[in-house]
């Protein structure tokens, strides 16, 4: 940057009368720009940066040098004209006024000059207008081919061939990518999963041809080993239904060829069907399916799919397929009716509890494990126990038509007895009964509940870090920056003789400049559940034990009790400060940021990837939608299913946000 610097320091003074030092013009794509990438200004200003929520947003990467500029002039409306120097746009990445960012841009360098300038510039501009954007062209998500999950593998088998057996949990694990497990990004086929596919598919045919079974699946009754109208009759009818789609001709005969050898070979009729469904389970007509494809012709089919892998996790039924093949998806009224009969389904109360469970990370909670000696009452049915409190909440939101946002604000809970213990208050008449939760408790929501406080502590003790960062990440949708590289984030060990609290110890990332820049954006969040300790448990006193050295004639350990602070804040909410959960699920309830998570953390799971820059049009106005309902959940399920299918429908007001 120092090159730029001088190459304008040059330019000025050539330009420049006596006794004058002044710049030429800049230009901010080439000069000023990069110093705010470089001081990492991005990570955090944009639309999911912790920084969301500020006037300061950049532009999307790779924007074109006309959109950099136009943001360079947009940020005339953070400079001071009467007095530049006291500019935020100068005083915050300097850290001459608090900055939740840390300082970015130390005073007195090249690059604060290059800022400096340019801000300069801005204030003697005559242009009092905002600057017009540029409008950067973004394309929609063209075709995309995805793979079914395995949760997708083990309903479409059992509603396929009425087969529960969940044989897809025996596959290589999936990955969580942007949170879940249906991400696109992700679902690369292995040669270990594909073996794992032809296995499974024999299996699966045998099993379901087994007996006086096969008859399920054959329309008619075969005359002969090959029955050529029969034979037919199966193969567009499990075809039809295996695929998502009607069969091509040149498929058709694709599988009568096949049909013909198996039946010829073995004389049996069956022996042809055993054939082609086995080939059927292993062809990527049934593995995988496409969105947004090519071919006109079978859009609505890709309709019907979309719809029922978003809401069912699961094949299309006959009447969504009918549906299909009769027009009605062909628009958006059509979509609409189909979605409000799949969500009377029980199969979507199913889809949205693995929505629940990947969001928030059920898998991790029925997996950890907590110190013996410590937490003795943690078993993991006290773990299945804690996910089910969640899920009872959420299932009643959503299916209930409440408020949703009394999921982090809900002064009831769904206990049962042994939750009623661990959090102190009476046992429920009935196992998982709705019951209230007294204000004493300081709990509410589910930053209240044992699921977020077990999974976001560490095995004996808590982590306010987790916790900050499951919060920002889940709740309010942003990203953190990753640390630099190289960074000791090593915590000074616990010392008997000079015992501090978590608070105490986590004060060194506070201390540390590389490291505050990101923790105080996520540690003031966690230190507000300091109340609670790595089970959910309440606490008035952090308790450290010190086992005793060898060779010490102490025989006890040393039990200390430590006061605790558990003030926090929420860096980027205006008057978040908060001692509870109780007290942040109010905020978090009220907070826009959070309710328009709420949208896109379902957008994701219902899309199956991330979002992109053409998206967001459209998940805002699924938000206004889900807000202007009161937060009912399943008006949010209806308007993104029907704006996935046709994002046209955004109106122009959402655009020109």
């Amino acid at each position: 940057m120092r090159k730029y610097f001088l190459r304008g320091l040059i330019g000025g003074l050539l330009l420049a009368g006596p006794g004058t030092v002044s710049l030429c013009a800049a230009d901010f794509a080439t000069d000023v720009y990069p110093v705010l990438q470089k001081a990492g200004c991005a990570d955090c200003h944009n639309p999911d940066g912790v920084a969301s929520g500020t006037r300061l947003k950049f532009p999307e990467r790779n924007a074109s040098n006309a959109a950099v500029n136009a943001f360079g002039r947009s940020l005339r409306s953070l400079i001071d004209r009467a007095n530049p120097e006291k500019s935020i746009l100068l005083s915050k990445p300097t850290l001459r006024v608090a900055h939740a960012g840390g300082k970015r841009i130390e005073p007195g360098t090249p690059n604060e000059e290059v800022l400096r300038r340019w801000i300069e510039e801005l204030a003697k501009s005559n242009d009092t207008e905002p600057a017009a954007e540029v409008a950067e062209a973004v394309k929609p998500v063209g075709p995309v081919l995805r793979r079914l999950t395995h949760s997708q593998y083990n309903n479409t088998v059992r509603d396929l061939l009425g087969d529960d057996s969940r044989i897809a949990d025996t596959f290589p694990p999936e990955d969580f990518v942007n949170g879940f497990r249906n991400q696109y990004q992700a679902q690369n086929t292995s040669p270990l999963l594909a073996e794992a596919y032809a296995v499974a598919a024999e299996k699966l045919t045998k099993k379901a041809l087994a007996g006086k079974a096969a008859s399920r699946f054959i329309p008619c009754k075969p005359k002969s080993a090959v029955d050529a109208a029969c034979r037919d009759q199966f193969i567009t009818t499990f075809g039809r239904r295996a695929f998502r789609r009607r069969l091509l001709p040149e498929e058709v005969d694709r599988y009568r060829t096949l049909f013909n050898s198996g039946a010829q070979a073995g004389k049996d009729f069956y022996e042809g069907v055993r054939v082609v469904m086995e080939a059927m389970l292993q062809s990527p007509n049934f593995l995988l399916r496409v969105e947004n494809g090519l071919d006109p012709a079978f859009r609505s089919y890709e309709t019907a799919s979309r719809l029922s892998y978003a809401l069912w996790n699961t094949m299309p039924d006959e009447e969504l397929l009918r549906a299909a093949e009769s027009g009605e998806l062909n628009t958006p009224a059509g979509v609409e009716r189909a979605v409000r009969r799949m969500l009377k389904d029980p199969r979507a109360r199913q889809a949205m509890d693995e929505f629940l469970a990947e969001w928030l990370r059920f898998d991790t909670l029925l997996s950890t494990i907590k110190d013996r000696r410590t937490y003795p009452q943690f078993t993991p049915e006290l773990a299945v126990s804690m996910a089910e409190e969640t899920r009872r909440l959420f299932s009643h939101l959503v299916w209930n038509d409440q408020n949703f946002m009394e999921f982090y604000s809900a002064d009831y809970g769904f206990l049962s007895s042994d939750l009623a213990a661990l959090y102190g208050v009476n046992r429920p008449s009935q196992e998982f009964e709705k019951v209230t939760i007294p204000a004493a408790t300081e709990r509410a929501g589910v930053l209240g509940q044992a699921t977020f406080l077990t999974l976001t502590s560490k095995p004996a003790e808590t982590s306010p870090t987790a916790r900050g960062l499951f919060i920002r990440e889940r709740f309010l949708c942003q990203d953190v920056p990753q640390p630099p590289p190289g960074v000791n984030g090593n915590l000074p060990p616990l010392a008997r003789e000079k015992p501090r609290t978590n608070r105490e110890r986590l004060g060194i990332h506070l201390s540390n400049a590389s490291c505050a820049s990101c923790h105080t954006l996520i540690d003031p969040i966690g230190f507000g559940f300091e109340k609670f300790d790595a089970i959910g448990q309440r606490r008035e006193k952090q308790k450290l034990v010190f086992q005793a050295a060898r060779g010490e004639k102490q025989t006890q350990p040393l039990v200390v009790e430590l006061d605790l602070d558990t003030s926090g804040y929420v860096a980027g909410i205006p008057d978040s400060a908060f001692s509870s959960p109780r007290e942040l699920g109010k905020i978090l309830a009220g907070s826009a940021q959070c309710q328009e998570c709420v949208a896109k953390q379902l957008f994701r799971y219902m899309a199956g990837r991330h979002e992109t820059p053409a998206d967001r049009v459209l998940i805002r106005k699924a938000f206004e939608r889900f807000r202007s309902s009161g937060f009912r959940f399943q008006e949010l399920l209806v308007s993104l299913s029907s704006l996935l299918v046709f994002p046209e429908g955004v109106d122009n007001a959402v655009r020109s946000d």
